[in-house]
Formats: structure tokens, sequence, C-alpha cells
């Protein structure tokens, strides 16, 4: 399973990382900018802040689709790839 998060916040663009903490088995994430903690809450939307800058803000979840590249594609003709050198 995956989510997928916009890292801006109040005009910020944040840098998540994994923390290297997990609680109850999700995974705690990291922002370098402000060294803050970010946990999926259970029962909310989007990512919040559990500790530092913006502690109970969130971050907005984009929907999104765990899928094939072949029927993304020919649903989403447009769509471009980008492929890791």
């Amino acid at each position: 399973m995956a989510a997928v998060y916009s890292r801006e916040i109040q005009g910020d663009l944040l840098t998540l990382s994994a923390s290297g903490w997990t609680y109850r088995n999700t995974f705690v994430l990291y922002d370098y900018e402000t060294e803050s903690l970010w946990y999926h809450l259970e029962g909310t939307d989007g990512l919040t802040c559990i500790s530092g800058t913006y502690a109970d803000q969130k971050l907005i979840e984009y929907a999104s689709a765990f899928t094939r590249w072949s029927t993304w594609v020919a649903e989403h003709p447009e769509s471009k790839f980008l492929k890791y050198p």
C-alpha cells in the first residue's frame, strides 16, 4: 500500500524521508527543513505533523492508484515516463 502527499505547506517546500521509526506498523517521516516528524493519523486525511514547526497541521493527500504502466498509459496517453539514468 502506498500514499502520495503534497510536500508544500504555507509556501514552504519540504524534503521528506523515512525517520527510521515506525508507529503502529506505519512509517514516521522526517522533514529536513524543519526537523519535524510526520505521521498518517488513523481516521484523518493527509499527513499530520506530530512534532515540530508545523505541529497539528497536515500535508494534503493526493489520490493515487497502483496499476501496471500499460494500463495507465492506455487510459492516460499524454503521460510521460522518467527513466533513472
